[in-house]
């Protein structure tokens, strides 16, 4: 359901509640605007998370908004939202804390809704940044595996900025199994699907990726 739609819902409601005396009619009008302000926390939140990733100064806002995201679609019974909002709250502590213990969680969590919901995106985010962890870790084969399940969903989805996004990830993984020949694959490939898809900063990061591998 659209913003616009639960807001229909929740005047709807009101009128019911107003002139009908559908008491009832109150408690569904509240939990479509809950809804509403769950889907505006969370993309508020992810503003506020990218320009983290521009500026790297931390913003308070971003956790209240992503929790306060978690807290309103759990509460309104909305499980994909939730899975989201999650996944979010994960990747503030993972990126802007550097805090995996506390992100894991709400990964593994995040991974297990949006599966159940059917929301391959979220899942292909969760896979991701759980690889991270675990590339971080130097669990090298499992980050590899995570990656690449993170791939597939995202290649079925057509999301091809992702999908350059993870190859990235794959390169440099490759370089440190001394894979090189696969990591200049896997780069070509990122630098041509980001080329596809107008994605320039993913176009940047195989740039970079490419010097930091030591690849022509």
């Amino acid at each position: 359901m659209t913003a616009d739609e639960r807001i229909s819902l929740a005047e709807l409601a009101y009128q019911r509640a107003m002139f009908a005396g559908d008491s009832g009619a109150l408690e569904a009008g509240g939990r479509a605007l809950d809804a509403v302000e769950a889907d505006v926390a969370l993309a508020r939140g992810r503003l506020v998370h990218t320009r983290f990733l521009r500026e790297r100064v931390e913003d308070p806002a971003e956790l209240e908004l992503f929790e306060r995201a978690a807290e309103l679609y759990r509460r309104v019974g909305d499980r994909r939202g939730e899975g989201e909002a999650l996944f979010w709250t994960g990747a503030f502590h993972q990126v802007v804390r550097g805090d995996s213990d506390t992100a894991l969680p709400l990964f593994e969590r995040a991974r297990a809704l949006a599966e159940q919901t059917g929301d391959r995106l979220t899942a292909s985010y969760a896979l991701r940044h759980l690889a991270f962890a675990d590339h971080m870790a130097g669990r090298l084969e499992q980050a590899r595996a995570l990656f690449e399940e993170s791939t597939r969903l995202r290649r079925a989805l057509g999301f091809l900025p992702g999908v350059a996004a993870n190859l990235i990830g794959l390169a440099h993984l490759a370089a440190q199994q001394q894979r090189r020949a696969d990591a200049a694959r896997l780069l070509d490939e990122a630098a041509e699907l980001a080329a596809a898809s107008e994605a320039h900063a993913v176009a940047g990061w195989v740039v970079d990726a490419r010097q930091e591998i030591g690849l022509p």
